[in-house]
């Protein structure tokens, strides 16, 4: 990735991410990424990196979740947006990021709570774990096929900026919501989720 999309990437971490939002446990955290570029290894196979093609759709059928994906930039502020408060919650891909299957992080994100319309698309993310299945639809009418490799939650005040925006070899997806108590009009905690693209893809 090279400036300034590089730059608006790694900024958009340190600002809030989102806003009305909960709740979270503390899971086991991914293992380090170790693949040469453009390849991912699982269980042992070499799984190629995918063509760009942004996602339209995302799948975790561990926690039934199937939503549509909008396209999120920054605000004028420099933060990153965030999908709108509506009954109809969506998530988001942040499009500095790579799209599903290329080699770096790709971002998406979503709410846990809407407001009064209640349970947001991200409401029980933090229920996943290691070897759970992820599917991306993309644009290209092909869809890319992630496994769970851990799931974080996080103080907001120590959000893991390099791990969860910084550059990595093989192609990876970063899910991440609030979790944790309330802190004001917010929520104390982030809930990241970290999946490496798996065989089969697309």
């Amino acid at each position: 990735m090279t400036p300034p999309s590089r730059r608006a990437f790694v900024t958009a971490a340190t600002a809030s991410l989102l806003v009305g939002c909960g709740g979270g446990s503390t899971p086991p955290s991914p293992e380090p990424s170790g693949s040469a570029p453009g390849e991912s290894g699982e269980s042992g196979r070499t799984v190629r990196a995918l063509g760009r093609s942004v996602p339209v759709g995302l799948r975790i059928p561990a926690i039934r979740v199937d939503t549509r994906v909008m396209r999120l930039g920054l605000d004028p502020d420099g933060a990153m947006q965030v999908p709108p408060v509506e009954a109809d919650d969506r998530a988001g891909w942040y499009r500095h990021s790579p799209t599903p299957g290329q080699v770096g992080p790709s971002v998406i994100v979503g709410h846990v709570t809407v407001g009064a319309y209640g349970d947001g698309v991200f409401r029980h993310l933090a229920r996943l774990r290691r070897g759970d299945a992820i599917v991306a639809r993309l644009e290209n009418g092909t869809s890319a096929r992630f496994a769970v490799s851990g799931v974080r939650t996080v103080a907001q005040a120590d959000f893991p900026t390099e791990d969860v925006y910084g550059d990595v070899g093989r192609p990876e997806l970063r899910l991440i919501t609030c979790g944790g108590p309330r802190s004001g009009d917010g929520y104390r905690d982030s809930v990241i989720v970290f999946a490496a693209l798996s065989a089969g893809s697309p």
